[in-house]
């Protein structure tokens, strides 16, 4: 189970894989030994000013080691200040917090649009069966395609038509006639919308992994909440906790 405790963690790789985007490893054996698909970790700022930690989804665990990969969009100043540490930094981190993926699905299609892209690759690790992913793009600047190949079939869509299909990822689904029993999908909400519904419209069972602002992201100040088709316990209205009960849900249970 997690443990809300704060950890200090060891930076022990930290590259910039593109314009705006780092990749960083960071040792803490128990989160690490804990950490699931689909689920995040809080990183709190050094910088005094700075009192609310940021979520980061994780890319990659490696429980042998003890390390944790995250990749990340430089979009403030915390997210800065995680960019300009150096190897050997200690960070402080808590987690793994929120629910990960469900392994399911005999034939999968993974997808993954814009930052939406890392927390999809240890699921591609950890999937069995048929695993076909496809990865959204604003342009030719393919971030981490080349680490999904070894884990299935990667299709690709570029919004100016650059590389693979034009346009997005659906568009690219239906250019590759892909079929499967589950779908896999992380992005930005306009793309979750277009996922729930080609998934309703095809009968085929999805999960994703909602992105939302976050403020304590343990569940207890409600900041980033969404529409659920059914009543919250906690709330007793009609929505839940991205940071708890998410971020990752079966694509019926919430609205969009």
């Amino acid at each position: 189970m997690a443990d809300k405790a704060m950890k200090q963690g060891i930076i022990t790789s930290i590259v910039k894989v593109t314009k705006g985007i780092y990749s960083m490893w960071v040792k803490e054996p128990k989160i690490a030994g804990y950490a699931k698909p689909g689920q995040f970790i809080s990183i709190y700022c050094k910088e005094g000013s700075q009192l609310l930690p940021r979520p980061i989804s994780i890319c990659e665990i490696n429980k042998e080691q003890g390390l944790l990969r995250l990749v990340y969009r430089v979009v403030g100043k915390g997210t800065e200040e995680f960019s300009k540490m150096n190897v050997g930094d200690s960070i402080r981190i808590m987690g793994p917090l929120g629910n990960g993926f469900t392994l399911e699905g005999e034939k999968c299609i993974l997808i993954g649009g814009g930052i939406g892209i890392p927390p999809m690759l240890e699921l591609a690790k950890s999937l069995k069966g048929k695993v076909q992913i496809v990865l959204g793009y604003r342009d030719a600047d393919l971030f981490l395609k080349e680490e999904f190949e070894p884990y299935g079939e990667v299709y690709i869509s570029t919004e100016d038509g650059s590389v693979g299909t034009k346009g997005n990822v659906i568009d690219a689904i239906m250019a590759n006639e892909l079929d499967a029993d589950m779908i896999f999908a992380c992005g930005p909400t306009p793309m979750l919308k277009g996922v729930k519904a080609y998934a309703s419209k095809n009968h085929i069972k999805a999960q994703i992994s909602m992105e939302e602002r976050m403020a304590c992201g343990i569940g207890a100040c409600l900041a980033c909440v969404c529409k659920s088709k059914d009543k919250d316990h906690h709330t007793n209205v009609n929505n839940k906790r991205i940071c708890k009960d998410g971020p990752v849900f079966y694509a019926e249970e919430i609205e969009l």
